[in-house]
């Protein structure tokens, strides 16, 4: 029975799925503000916006006004660049290359053979609004900012004692971009409205034309003129056609148009209604600009805020984080940020920008989007860095590691949709390039599910494992909702296609009667072989065999679940059993990257491909010591050596800290990444500009603060001792439980349960360990104690 010293209290819960907050809670939760006390000098200085499709940059200058626009489908060309290059007798050829020891000349074919070297297909702006104001008189009481609790951008400022303000929001409830402007003025605002979108080489891409004495039309189509395949220009012309339309409405003064654009003569208040839309989603595109703009007519503005808060919020408020310090509203986010770079800790500011990943996630992917790309949603270019794509070799999934944990579980959606995208077309490529059933995904991908292999250099692309690491997030969804009818019609399907690959893609080792992968790399990295020579292609790679082996298991445990039979499933188990572990240690104790001890050229490497079991996956666990202390060996030896130095980097290695229970590591982590690794607007430089560093920030707070990867709860395994005080609600563990921690002097204080259906849980806090029944039907169950909180029944 549970000891007199721990309480246990029944209570009506909030629901574990969405903790929903009482209007008056709504009212008590942490205030989120980023502010600055001047307009945006460049674009990561201004502010973000989004409704999971639509996007801008506010910048909030006084005089002219520029807010870049960003729609998540403006893509050009087609799903016409094929989906293979070379066929299986090219594999047989590399493969007898790696056997024979000729790796360097491996690395040579493999691009020749099957990639098409350096691509160029960009996702691309969708231009800007620029707001030309006839201001006169000294500006005042200037102030920029951008609320997450409410995702409203405001600027405000003075002007001989007057009053001018702007509200801009993105709205998911209704489709659109909302620019409200007002002041106090007598002479009211004077301004001009005017749409553009930069060229592509030169080429004029849009059409703008004022189809009303209120509205701006941009029409186009998105080209590449500078396209590159297989390192050789192949300009574009086509890609996905859009319209923007922009209507403007006041309360006073006058709207007209004239050659370049609106004009706005003495309006007290005047409200700017922005729509896109694109042949992507809908063939009429320009109709539905229409439609969506007659249902913003019927509103109010003050109702669209409404309607847009409360959508909003719906997601936001599932999760309150606070670690108890006030955040001294006098000072500006970008003055904050200057004194946490050297030095001067900002709890306040720690908690910001684990909402901040929260809130880009909302604004930059909702069901019936497509996913975050690499620059979330945010892109100011016609040929971005990296495409703005989707790199499926770390980039990409960190981008959702937050997603189930932090309570955003259906913000998964875009992810399993674009992936479901890229199986059909990797199931080609498996086929034609390799001569075997499945899916394969290389190393990135772009809106039309691209799977070919794309690099220059083997080290870089010629890596088989995208969909593998993919996979992993559709059983983590089911782990964490328990939805099992996702698990049958979604997950499953996914996991056979890639697990399916692997069982054909193995080769036996005759000498040990083993199973192999390869041609191997680790991702972006390189070693150096026999001969002296620094190479990328190897007989088997640690993460290789990691990934394959969590897709072989989570194939079967799916089945099992599923009482399905398939065929394959009897190969996929025997060639389980007998994979090459992913999972040895050097002579030194470090977990090895390749199956041999290679010296490494780069031995800070960004990348830390080898420790995926420890996290993402779960295969490195407190419970096998040696590995547990390899992978710590592992991270030491790479930040000894200059490690971590990109901004995603720093974040993986925040999640690595959490889960080897390192709070110091991972507060000093967290220090250099706010010091190194953060622009003024707190986008995450890689450099440059990359949004998942952003995202996995989150994802390694609350790893620090909650896991549940290894068949139970452990609460606070890396609470940094300087953390004395704070709370954190609304937290998902696999399972389908929602947690709720307090603490206070640095120990656990009260830790609140909730669940839909009856199971028991195994909780450990410390060295304390306890089983409870959590009885289901949102009830919550409350743990708490002056001191040791959690007992041994």
């Amino acid at each position: 029975m549970i000891k007199k010293s721990l309480l246990l209290i029944l209570a009506l819960g909030l629901g574990c799925s969405a903790p929903k907050e009482k209007k008056e809670d709504k009212e008590d939760l942490n205030e989120h503000v980023l502010w600055y006390a001047q307009p945006a000098s460049n674009w990561m200085e201004a502010l973000p916006i989004g409704n999971g499709r639509l996007g801008a940059m506010i910048f909030g200058d006084t005089i002219n006004e520029r807010i870049q626009l960003n729609e998540d489908s403006l893509w050009p060309g087609g799903p016409d660049w094929g989906d293979s290059k070379g066929g299986p007798e090219d594999l047989d050829y590399i493969r007898q290359l790696i056997l024979n020891g000729k790796t360097s000349k491996a690395d040579k074919e493999i691009i020749d053979r099957f990639s098409n070297k350096d691509i160029v297909k960009s996702h691309q702006t969708m231009g800007d609004l620029y707001l030309d104001f006839e201001h006169s008189g000294k500006v005042k009481n200037y102030r920029r900012s951008l609320s997450l609790n409410d995702a409203l951008a405001e600027v405000s400022y003075t002007i001989d004692g007057e009053q001018y303000h702007r509200k801009i929001f993105a709205t998911a409830a209704d489709d659109a971009i909302i620019v409200q402007l007002s002041t106090t003025a007598k002479a009211g605002l004077n301004f001009s409205v005017n749409l553009d979108r930069p060229k592509d080489e030169g080429y004029k891409t849009v059409e703008v034309s004022s189809p009303a004495e209120n509205q701006i039309s941009m029409l186009g189509e998105i080209t590449q003129m500078g396209a590159i395949k297989n390192s050789k220009p192949k300009p574009l012309d086509y890609g996905v056609k859009f319209e923007t339309l922009l209507q403007a409405e006041t309360d006073s003064g006058k709207v007209y148009s004239d050659a370049s654009g609106l004009k706005i003569e003495g309006a007290k208040q005047v409200t700017l209604y922005l729509v896109s839309n694109t042949s992507f989603y809908t063939e009429d595109f320009q109709q539905k600009n229409r439609l969506t703009l007659e249902k913003l007519s019927i509103k109010t503005v003050d109702e669209l805020l409404e309607s847009h808060k409360k959508d909003y919020q719906e997601l936001f408020t599932r999760v309150d984080f606070s670690l108890n310090k006030n955040v001294i509203d006098s000072i500006p986010t970008d003055k904050r940020l200057e004194a946490f770079k050297k030095g001067k800790e900002d709890r306040a500011l720690i908690t910001d920008l684990f909402q901040y990943g929260r809130y880009l996630l909302i604004s930059s992917s909702r069901p019936g989007t497509n996913p975050a790309n690499l620059q979330g949603l945010w892109n100011q270019h016609i040929a971005a860095p990296w495409n703005a794509d989707y790199h499926l070799n770390v980039n990409l999934q960190m981008n959702y590691w937050p997603a189930e944990v932090t309570n955003l579980s259906e913000l998964h959606e875009p992810l399993f949709d674009y992936t479901k995208r890229l199986v059909e077309r990797g199931k080609n490529t498996a086929r034609e390039q390799y001569g075997l059933e499945g899916a394969v995904l290389h190393n990135a991908s772009d809106l039309w599910g691209a799977p070919y292999m794309q690099a220059r250099e083997a080290y870089w692309g010629s890596w088989i494992h995208g969909g593998g690491w993919l996979a992993q997030h559709f059983w983590q969804h089911y782990l964490f909702t328990q939805d099992k009818e996702f698990l049958k019609t979604t997950a499953y399907p996914v996991l056979k296609e890639f697990a399916t690959f692997y069982a054909g893609w193995l080769v036996k080792d005759e000498k040990t009667g083993s199973f192999v992968s390869f041609p191997e790399t680790s991702p972006e990295n390189s070693y150096i072989n026999e001969q002296g020579e620094r190479v990328a292609l190897s007989y088997g790679s640690a993460m290789g065999h990691q990934i394959i082996a969590e897709v072989f298991d989570n194939t079967l445990k799916a089945a099992e679940i599923l009482d399905i039979e398939d065929a394959i499933l009897g190969e996929i188990e025997e060639k389980r059993n007998k994979l090459t572990p992913g999972l040895k240690l050097g002579p030194d104790g470090r977990i090895l990257e390749w199956t041999k001890p290679y010296e490494e050229p780069e031995k800070g490497h960004r990348h830390l491909s080898h420790l995926y079991a420890l996290h993402p996956g779960s295969g490195i666990t407190v419970a096998d010591s040696n590995l547990f202390e390899g992978a710590q060996k592992s991270i030491d030896y790479r930040l000894k050596h200059g490690g971590a130095g990109t901004g995603w980097s720093r974040a993986w290695m925040i999640n690595f800290n959490a889960r080897l229970f390192d709070a110091e590591a991972a507060r000093e982590n967290i220090h250099k990444f706010f010091e190194i690794s953060l622009a003024d607007n707190l986008f995450d430089l890689h450099p440059p500009f990359q949004i998942d560093g952003n995202f996995g920030y989150t994802a390694g707070i609350a790893e620090m603060l909650l896991q549940s990867h290894e068949g139970f709860l452990r609460i606070l395994p890396a609470l940094p001792e300087a953390w004395e005080q704070g709370h954190i609600k609304g937290l998902k563990a696999r399972g389908d439980i929602g947690v709720d921690i307090l603490w206070e002097l640095g120990r656990l204080k009260q830790l609140t349960l909730r669940t839909n259906k009856k199971q028991q849980v195994k909780i450990k806090y410390g060295q304390e360990k306890i089983k409870i029944k959590l009885p289901g039907n949102n009830l919550e169950v409350i743990l708490n104690s002056e001191l040791k909180i959690i007992r041994d029944l």
